[in-house]
């Protein structure tokens, strides 16, 4: 970090700029991930998409480099000196029942649009926590609740309003601009700061979803019964299997607190009476210990994964796979990550394939390993330095037992291991033909590397 005085130059906008050690840095800073936080020399606190133009260009002029955060969720490696611009303000959501689209705000969540899209009989193609950034998950790909009947979220994007490294505003479709609204799709937070998108919706008003959660001494033979199951579901069933070591917390309900649970997350679009036939073989299992499986609105849908809606510090990690491992390195990987782990690890296995092994037609965006089968991530809270090696090391035990299985790194999962690990992990989220395309692409728009602290992509050489 440079001395602050340096830019004290910086030029007049709307919303607020703020240096280290004034009143509101904190505060701008602040986000859902704890363990970790940008440090930059100069926060801008956007509230127009002119702020962000004049932030990049006041950077793209010095050779700074650019962090941007919203909600602060997925952030992979903090920034040390340079800009910040902070979205959050720009948080407007707009339907058009129509055309079936939404604009949507670079800092609004998914809970805000779920419930636009929800007056018009309509929903957007959210994840499991509806408190995440709509854009950065956009951005990033998106494996939503839907996600094996309609395909990645990112592939739904119709028009994105972004600034370059250049320091221009631009609006760019498929039309436009086909190779960078290519690149945004999938790999969007390398090539400019990001002010909204149009992105389709999909004409969904109910669901049936919840959760089976069974008691953690059946993980194993849930685990072999959820494989098998799963090779069987229907594209309009999207699922996931966690194992979930709660602590003894006196918030939490009683029959959870201190235990070791596993939990099926299911969402089916289709009638209750079919989804009971489907998910029949799960409940067979064993005793649950919760379930909640029931028709509902898709507005509580966002309660379906039972994740904490508070800040939290965590690091976290996630593969995608061609297929299930055998039972042997199943069991060894639960073992990994239970309750003797040393540190709290929280497992889970989500079901892909479906839509999310095709392109769409007229192509899709720059989304890696369509052929992915399942997805495993691991999430780690953390409390220290202490904490983040032991969970580094559990998860680099977990990502060597499923080598054989991994076609590449799944980058929205990706959490707090370095700028060289992210550096890494990004190139490994991506086909190589499609990673050179990315690097050219990123030669030409960003050749001096400003938007280089969240999943880097290198600009390729000369």
């Amino acid at each position: 970090m440079v001395h602050t005085e340096q830019f004290r130059d910086f030029p007049r906008v709307e919303g607020s700029v703020h240096f280290p050690g004034d009143e509101g840095y904190e505060a701008e800073l602040a986000g859902f991930q704890t363990a970790y936080a940008h440090r930059p020399d100069v926060v801008v606190a956007a509230r127009s998409a002119e702020d962000v133009r004049i932030a990049v260009a006041y950077a793209a002029g010095r050779k700074l480099p650019v962090a941007v955060q919203a909600t602060g969720h997925g952030l992979s490696v903090a920034a040390d000196g340079g800009v910040l611009v902070a979205t959050r303000a720009l948080d407007g959501v707009r339907v058009d029942a129509v055309a079936g689209t939404a604009w949507i705000g670079a800092g609004a969540r998914w809970e805000q649009v779920v419930k636009e899209a929800a007056g018009h009989g309509l929903a957007p193609l959210s994840g499991s926590f509806p408190g995440v950034g709509a854009v950065s998950y956009l951005l990033g790909g998106g494996i939503g609740l839907l996600a094996r009947e309609f395909g990645y979220a990112s592939d739904h994007v119709r028009t994105v309003e972004v600034v370059t490294a250049d320091g221009q505003a631009r609006t760019v479709d498929a039309s436009s601009d086909p190779e960078l609204f290519w690149a945004l799709r999938g790999a969007g937070h390398n090539f400019g700061v990001v002010t909204a998108v149009e992105v389709g919706l999909v004409p969904v008003r109910r669901v049936y979803g919840g959760g089976l959660l069974f008691d953690g001494e059946h993980a194993h033979e849930l685990m072999r019964v959820y494989g098998q199951w799963t090779a069987t579901v229907p594209e309009t069933l999207t699922s996931s299997i966690g194992f979930v070591p709660y602590p003894d917390l006196p918030m939490l309900p009683d029959d959870l607190r201190g235990r070791y649970v596993a939990h099926v997350r299911v969402v089916f679009n289709g009638p209750a009476e079919e989804g009971e036939r489907l998910v029949a073989p799960l409940r067979a299992v064993a005793p649950r210990l919760v379930d909640d499986l029931r028709d509902m609105p898709y507005t509580e849908s966002g309660h379906i994964y039972r994740e904490p809606p508070f800040p939290h510090a965590y690091a976290g990690t996630g593969v995608l796979l061609h297929g299930l491992p055998d039972a042997s390195t199943l069991d060894g990987v639960l073992g990994a990550t239970g309750p003797s782990a040393g540190i709290m690890c929280v497992l889970g296995v989500r079901h892909l394939g479906g839509a999310l092994a095709r392109t769409p037609e007229g192509g899709g965006g720059a989304v890696g390993h369509r052929d992915a089968q399942y997805l495993v991530q691991l999430l780690t809270p953390v409390d220290g330095a202490a904490d983040l090696g032991l969970s580094r090391s559990v998860q680099r035990e977990v990502r060597a037992a499923l080598a054989p299985w991994t076609l590449g790194s799944a980058l929205l999962f990706e959490f707090g291991d370095g700028e060289r690990a992210s550096q890494e992990q990004t190139r490994g989220g991506f086909s190589a033909s499609d990673y050179l395309r990315l690097r050219r692409l990123k030669r030409h728009l960003d050749p001096d590397n400003l938007f280089r602290y969240n999943r880097n992509i290198a600009p390729a050489e000369h």
